[in-house]
């Protein structure tokens, strides 16, 4: 049987659900915390044993027309992820929680219990796999390579027949072998950076990598990988990525960690096809996280 709790009247409109729990977060936080700005206060839709954490929201702005226009535009997209970011966190207070989809929406809270009820044995079986449990992400670039000297850009202007030209298309076919070589090192010891932080995982997932419009940096992203760590051992992976990160160890490739996060990572429940909003949600895109 399902039901709500939360202060105030409804807000007639769309639920916007963020993550289901098992552990009701405590009334004070979630009535503190915030979601969307245009919606109202955070509360919980009550599924059997579990609870979905959600928000009223206007359809005029949470509608596939609206919704797909704003998510569209860099600065909205931004604040919804952002958004959904505080609402999944606020619903983690507690215990483990499943992290939805940005934008998972819903018309009424009987649909959205539903969805709940209906998955409620995967549901149980994600929470269980959570406990205790974090989300740790590694990316790994190549070393950044020192900028080409002025000169040797310029040498084209004097290529032409003869050893003078013979000369620089060898120069511009060794750098491109050091180049090859230097990729292939950088690959080789990414490989081996994931190989030693699996050891310290439950589980491990590879994300594509990032373009270098999004990571700032000349140098490609190799790998970019999340990790599912058992908190009991979180000091040992830890551990792990310092001495892999120390200065010589890895010289073909930095390193670059964060966390602990809520594992969005390994809590998909929008793979199924038979469980998901009522109303249309926005299509997939990299959190962003604050």
């Amino acid at each position: 049987m399902s039901g709500t709790t939360g202060a105030g009247p409804e807000v007639p409109g769309i639920v916007c659900a963020f993550a289901v729990t098992r552990t009701p977060p405590d009334a004070a936080a979630l009535a503190a915390a915030r979601g969307h700005e245009e919606g109202g206060p955070l509360r919980l839709v009550r599924a059997g044993g579990l609870c979905l954490v959600v928000q009223d929201v206007p359809a005029a702005l949470f509608d596939q027309e609206a919704l797909t226009e704003r998510l569209n535009r860099p600065g909205d997209l931004e604040r919804c992820a952002r958004a959904h970011h505080r609402g999944v966190e606020a619903a983690a207070g507690r215990g483990p929680v499943v992290p939805l989809p940005m934008a998972t929406l819903y018309r009424g809270d009987p649909t959205a219990a539903r969805a709940v009820t209906d998955r409620r044995e995967a549901l149980e079986a994600l929470l269980d796999r959570l406990r205790d449990r974090t989300e740790w992400a590694v990316k790994v670039h190549a070393a950044e390579a020192p900028p080409e000297p002025a000169a040797e850009a310029g040498a084209q202007a004097g290529t032409g027949a003869g050893a003078g030209g013979r000369a620089y298309l060898s120069r511009v076919s060794a750098r491109r072998r050091d180049r090859q070589g230097a990729h292939d090192r950088a690959l080789a010891e990414a490989e081996a950076v994931d190989a030693e932080l699996r050891r310290y995982a439950v589980a491990a997932t590879r994300h594509r990598p990032q373009s270098e419009r999004l990571t700032g940096h000349r140098a490609p992203q190799l790998l970019n990988v999340a990790y599912l760590v058992e908190d009991a051992r979180r000091a040992a992976f830890t551990g792990a990525l310092a001495r892999i990160a120390a200065a010589g160890r890895r010289p073909a490739v930095r390193i670059d960690a964060s966390g602990p996060w809520i594992p969005y990572s390994f809590a998909r429940w929008d793979e199924d096809p038979r469980f998901g909003p009522e109303a249309p949600a926005a299509p997939d895109r990299e959190e962003v996280r604050s």
